[in-house]
């Protein structure tokens, strides 16, 4: 069987004036776990239009196309193209989820929620005969578009196989080692996707810590980028895997929140066992914002305590801000960057608050009658798609880009480095800051030479450089922790096989691995 897969790029990825590096960051692990339940003898391949241009004069048999809000248009434009072509079109993903019925009149067969169980369940299906619209794993039987239907119910990550990484591209990435050990999240945040995509089961599960071992062992080099919405998510795990990490020589990067943070030995236990770089969803600095949100995790957090732990450990903080809730006015764009420089934070990723279709703040605002724009490629968080409570849509829209020139001005990144308090740290801040948005002309350079991958080395060089400090405070933390008495209890519960003295490592049976479904969404945008 000959089978494609493909990740449409997002409209500014494929801009012949421009090429932002985070589009070319990670590779589509979704697509590449899928591919892994396919037989030895099936001929497969996936092409990532954000990094390389789609060969479409091909005759594959099953087309598997994962579909992101912003890139909808042009996946069902692709799907409708293969379709004539006498392929049969499977989509999936946050969109297809959340809008089946936008997505069937495109495809054979729709997948909603993850992918673990449907997938191998479908091509046990299609492998009898092509004929998927009957049988036990069908949620809601065809479609009226003819489509066929695959609802996930079963939530679990064991048995999951090895990524195909034989079919990623790595030189087109910066970060080709990314990797995923869980999914979904245990908060319920009104702005985000999550609880759509996971309706009808658990929103939040992990692997065994063995698995997710087993998955690190198998990648070449030292850095790692952990695409999990919330890698500390469960505490128990993640005291586990890092454990596990111990003495690996790996340079990491990953997403927590302000809780998190502040957890006692949590954060040590992270940074002696690599991490250097942390994104974190700070979101709004006004608390009613939160409350409205429903981002409890964050309200009575001391953010500026988190900060201080996080670089005194020596850890970078990309830090994540909405604008355009309803507490926010006009002042919201300075008072929030100024606020970021001042305390050092060395990268900033700035929104505009956008209602994704499925989310309880769509809901909210589809019934105040403030959505404005339905055009599924400005739902990119760079435009205002609904009418602000305290600010016009332009307002936020100039406000937003804004908030992003002033932080990345020069003067901006000096003065953040400054904040670091001593003359290493401030330039290691300088070097980060500047490197990723100040140069991103070179950056455009490099994409479009197809040597992404090179750039690597120099990534790791900061790491490195970030984190001497912390990495040695935190590892002498944590081994007074144990020395104290902290027990391997957790380790144990789950599934780490250890000797004392001896670096974690898996245990010789660990089988399951890693990786966001494909059908569901691995690129972090």
């Amino acid at each position: 069987m000959k089978v494609k897969m493909i990740l449409p790029a997002l409209t500014e990825a494929t801009s012949p004036f421009w090429r932002p590096i985070k589009y070319s960051l990670f590779p589509p692990l979704g697509l590449a776990t899928l591919a892994a339940y396919l037989r030895a003898d099936d001929e497969v391949e996936i092409q990532d239009e954000h990094v390389e241009r789609l060969n479409l004069d091909d005759t594959p048999d099953l087309v598997v196309i994962q579909v992101y809000i912003t890139s909808a248009n042009r996946a069902y434009r692709l799907a409708d193209h293969y379709r004539r072509r006498g392929a049969h079109v499977a989509l999936g993903g946050l969109h297809v989820t959340s809008l089946p019925d936008e997505a069937m009149p495109h495809a054979d067969t729709i997948f909603l929620g993850p992918g673990e169980d449907t997938w191998p369940r479908f091509l046990a299906d299609f492998r009898r005969g092509g004929s998927v619209a009957s049988g036990p794993t069908l949620a809601t039987g065809a479609a009226p578009h003819g489509a066929a239907v695959y609802r996930s119910e079963i939530r679990t990550l064991v048995g999951v196989p090895p990524i195909r990484r034989d079919l990623i591209k790595r030189h087109l990435y910066l970060v080709p080692n990314s990797i995923v050990v869980s999914r979904g999240c245990p908060h319920v945040c009104d702005f985000c996707y999550k609880e759509a995509f996971f309706e009808g089961g658990r929103s939040f599960y992990t692997q065994t810590v063995d698995a997710a071992l087993a998955e690190i062992e198998r990648l070449p080099g030292r850095h790692l980028y952990f695409l999990d919405d919330h890698l500390f998510g469960n505490p128990r795990f993640a005291r586990a895997l890092f454990d596990g990490m111990r003495g690996m020589g790996r340079l990491w990067q990953a997403a927590g929140t302000v809780n998190a943070v502040l957890a006692p030995n949590l954060l040590e236990r992270a940074v002696a066992c690599g991490l250097r770089s942390l994104f974190v969803g700070f979101e709004t600095l006004n608390s009613t914002n939160l409350l409205e949100q429903r981002k409890f995790q964050n309200l009575r957090r001391d953010y500026g305590e988190a900060i201080r732990r996080l670089h005194d450990l020596g850890v970078m903080i990309n830090g994540s801000f909405v604008f355009g809730m309803d507490g926010d006015d006009a002042s919201v764009f300075e008072r929030t960057v100024e606020w970021a420089i001042e305390r050092g934070i060395e990268t900033a990723t700035f929104h505009v608050l956008t209602p994704y279709p499925g989310t309880a703040l769509h809901a909210r605002m589809a019934a105040q009658r403030r959505i404005t724009i339905h055009d599924w490629d400005l739902y990119d968080t760079r435009h205002a798609v609904f009418r602000p409570a305290r600010m016009s849509a332009g307002e936020l829209e100039a406000g937003y880009r804004r908030a992003y020139r002033d932080f990345y001005r020069w003067g901006s990144i000096l003065r953040g480095a400054r904040a670091h308090g001593g003359a290493m740290r401030g330039l290691r801040h300088a070097a980060y800051a500047a490197g990723w948005k100040k140069f991103e002309p070179c950056w455009d350079l490099v994409i479009r030479a197809r040597r992404a991958g090179m750039m690597l080395p120099v990534l790791e060089t900061i790491l490195t450089e970030f984190g001497k400090r912390g990495a040695d405070v935190s590892t002498s933390v944590v081994d007074r922790h144990e020395m104290l008495g902290a027990s391997t209890k957790d380790a144990g519960r789950f599934g780490v096989h250890r000797g004392a003295g001896e670096r974690r490592s898996p245990c010789s049976h660990a089988a399951e691995d890693t990786e966001p479904q494909c059908l569901p969404c691995s690129r972090s945008s």
